[in-house]
C-alpha cells in the first residue's frame, strides 16, 4: 500500500482488525502508516509501539560512542541512569520543594571551589560561591557578565564613562562571540600567531586599555585542545597594571581543562591559586563525566559576583536566589555530577583522564607513522587528543575533508576545519579521547584511517578486502 500520514486515514483498529496490533510491533495500526512530522494525531497508539518506532528513527543518528568530534560525555554508569530516571520530575530551580537536590549542588560548588584552590572561607565551611548551569556557554556568560558589572561600578565611582567595554580574547568557542553581542560588550579577538595553539602573553599589550573588563583564557582550545599559560597572562597584567594602572581580572574558561588539569597537569598553576583569576567555568558534562546539561561556574571570592546579578524570587513559597541565565531545568544532572564526586574521588579521576590521555598518545604515534600528517598536538601536557595536518596539503592527492568521508563510511565521525583567523589556510583534523573511548577502538580507528588512505592515494576500491587486497 502507498504510505500515507496517519491523520489522512481513518482508525485501522475499525472493521474487526484491533487484532493486528496485537499480533506483532509491526502489524499495528501506527506502524502501517509514515509517523506524523507537522501534526498531532487525531488518536492515541500503544506506548510500546511509540516507543519503537521512535527508536527505529534514532538508529539514524551516528553512534555516540564513535563520535570523536564531541567533548561530551557519551559514556556512563547504569547508577547513573537510575539516578537521572529518580530525578525526572525535580526542578532544579524550586530549592524550596527539592532541598536535598539544592544541598547536593552546594556541594558540587563547595568541591570545585576547593579543587581549583579558591581561598577557604572556614573549616568545612559551605560558603564557596557558584553555581549550577546547563553548561559551559551558559556558565562562560555568567562569568562574563560579572567582569562587566564590576568594570562598570568601577567605572562609574571614577567618574568615568562606561559605555565602551570590550573583552580580549584569543581563539574561543561561540558562546564568547554571543556573550559579546548579546550583552553589548566588543569582542577583541586576538590573531593566531604562526605555530602557535592559542592567546599569548606579549600580545596582550596590544589589545587591553582602560575599558577592558577582563582577559578569557582558555584551558584547553576548542582547535587545538592545548592549554593556554594562564599564569603568564596574569603575570603580563600584573606588568600592565604597574605601567598604566588598569587592574584587568582573568575568567578561565576550563570548559574541558577544568576536570583534566587538577588530575594530570597539577603543577600547571591555572586557577584560582592566581589572585588575578576571579572566576572560572566548567563544564561537567565533559570531562567532568556528568551526562549533557551542566556546566559550573565558581567565582574566586563571594565579593568577585556584584550582588545585583543575584535575583531573589518568592517561587512556590519560597524566597529564591537565582542567578543564571535559565529558569526551570533539571535536577538529574547535577545529582550525577554529585554521584561521580563520590564514586571516583580524585584518585578514580585521574586514573579515568589518564587512560585517556595514554589512548591519545597511542594514537598520536600511530598516525604520526601514517607519513602524511604532521602532528599539532600529541595529546600530552593539556586534553587527552590529538590533531594533526596534511604535511603537503598541495601535493596529498585528498583533502582531511576526504578522509573526513571515507571514516565516516565506517561510522568514525573526526571532524576536519580551517584554524581560527591568521591561520586559516591551515586545515587540520582533531579526535578527542573521553571516558568510555578505549585503546582497542582507537586501534581500530588507525586502521581504518590506514585503509582509507589506501582508498584516497593508491587508487583501492572501497569494497578491496572483499577482493582479496589486504593492506
Amino acid at each position: 500500500m502507498t504510505p500515507v500520514a496517519l491523520h489522512e486515514t481513518k482508525d485501522a483498529t475499525a472493521g474487526g482488525q484491533a487484532g493486528d496490533g496485537a499480533t506483532d510491533l509491526f502489524t499495528s495500526p501506527l506502524s502501517k502508516h509514515v509517523l506524523p512530522k507537522y501534526r498531532m494525531p487525531d488518536e492515541h497508539a500503544p506506548p510500546e509501539v511509540v516507543y519503537s518506532l521512535i527508536h527505529n528513527e534514532l538508529m539514524l543518528d551516528g553512534n555516540a560512542a564513535q563520535n570523536l568530534a564531541t567533548f561530551c560525555t557519551t559514556w556512563a554508569d547504569d547508577e547513573v541512569h537510575r539516578l537521572m530516571n529518580e530525578c525526572l520530575d525535580k526542578n532544579m530551580v524550586d530549592k524550596d520543594e527539592y532541598p536535598q537536590t539544592a544541598e547536593i549542588e552546594s556541594r558540587c560548588v563547595n568541591i570545585l571551589a576547593d579543587l581549583w584552590h579558591a581561598p577557604a572561607t572556614g573549616a568545612d565551611s559551605p560558603n564557596a560561591m557558584g553555581c549550577s548551569t546547563t553548561g559551559s556557554s551558559e556558565a562562560a556568560m555568567l562569568g562574563g557578565l560579572a567582569l562587566k558589572w564590576r568594570w562598570r561600578e568601577r567605572r562609574r565611582k571614577e567618574g568615568k564613562p562606561a559605555d565602551r567595554p570590550n573583552l580580549v580574547c584569543g581563539p574561543v568557542q561561540i558562546c564568547w562571540d554571543k556573550f559579546a553581542r548579546y550583552f553589548d560588550v566588543e569582542l577583541r579577538q586576538v590573531p593566531l600567531e604562526a605555530g602557535a595553539t592559542g592567546l599569548r602573553a606579549h600580545q596582550l599589550k596590544d589589545y587591553v586599555d582602560e575599558n577592558t573588563i577582563g582577559v578569557v583564557a582558555i584551558l584547553g582550545v576548542t582547535f587545538t585542545c592545548d592549554y593556554e599559560p594562564v599564569q603568564e597572562f596574569a603575570a603580563e597584567l600584573d606588568r600592565i597594571q604597574a605601567e598604566k594602572g588598569w587592574d584587568i581580572p582573568i575568567h578561565v574558561d576550563a570548559a574541558s581543562g577544568g576536570f583534566i588539569a587538577p588530575f594530570l597537569h597539577p603543577d600547571v598553576v591555572w586557577d584560582f591559586r592566581l589572585e588575578r583569576v576571579a572566576s572560572i567555568n566548567a563544564s561537567g558534562h565533559k570531562y567532568g563525566l556528568a551526562p549533557l546539561g551542566v556546566g559550573w561556574a565558581v567565582w574566586r571570592t563571594a565579593d568577585l559576583l556584584p550582588e545585583d546579578l543575584i535575583f531573589r524570587v518568592n517561587y512556590l513559597g519560597g524566597d529564591i536566589p537565582t542567578f543564571a541565565l535559565n529558569f526551570s531545568r533539571p535536577g538529574g544532572e547535577i545529582v550525577a555530577q554529585y554521584y561521580n564526586f563520590l564514586r571516583l574521588g580524585r584518585g578514580g579521576y585521574r586514573r579515568v583522564q589518564q587512560a585517556c590521555a595514554e589512548t591519545a598518545q597511542y594514537l598520536a604515534g600511530e598516525v604520526a607513522a601514517m607519513g602524511p600528517f604532521t602532528l599539532l598536538y600529541d595529546g600530552n601536557g593539556a586534553l587527552p587528543a590529538v590533531s594533526y595536518k596534511l604535511t603537503d596539503p598541495e601535493n596529498a592527492g585528498f583533502s582531511l575533508y576526504d578522509l573526513s568521508d571515507q571514516l565516516r563510511m565506517r561510522g568514525w565521525q573526526v571532524p576536519a576545519y580551517p584554524l581560527p583567523a591568521n591561520q586559516e589556510d591551515t586545515v587540520i583534523q582533531r579526535v578527542l579521547i573521553r571516558h568510555g573511548v578505549g585503546l582497542d577502538e582507537i586501534a581500530l580507528l588507525a586502521q581504518d584511517m590506514r585503509r582509507s588512505l589506501a582508498r584516497l592515494t593508491q587508487g583501492v576500491p572501497a569494497d578491496a578486502d572483499r577482493a582479496g587486497f589486504h593492506h
